[in-house]
């Protein structure tokens, strides 16, 4: 430390008994980093806590790719789960339709099912 934080109480602050909320991410080191945290973050400045995240379009693009594990929770692949559901339900329903009428017909015995079980 040099003497201007001395000067200004940053000793006390920066102290091993700052009562404020630590950086917490691992140095190069191992060791977790023992600066301060910015306010409402939990990292310090050098570590990502004054980040506000990419402006552009294509840097927005690159961060969402770097970000993706695998394809299964993307916006298509939820959407494309949807419509599979959805028809799946109207198959069912479908089925039900026609079961009903031939047990209406006489054609099928109400308990079809159980010589399956």
């Amino acid at each position: 430390m040099n003497d201007k934080f001395l000067e200004c109480g940053r000793l006390w602050q920066l102290g091993p008994d700052w009562r404020g909320q630590r950086c917490g991410a691992k140095t190069r080191a191992g060791t977790p980093c023992k600066n301060p945290a910015v306010t409402g973050k939990a990292r310090c400045r050098m570590h990502g806590g004054k980040s506000t995240g990419a402006k552009t379009a294509e840097g927005r693009a690159k961060l969402s790719a770097l970000h993706l594990k695998h394809g299964r929770s993307t916006t298509a692949a939820k959407a494309e789960a949807k419509r599979r559901a959805q028809v799946g339900r109207e198959i069912r329903a479908e089925l039900r339709d026609i079961e009903r009428e031939a047990i209406a017909g006489g054609w099928l015995a109400k308990t079809w099912k159980d010589q399956f079980e």
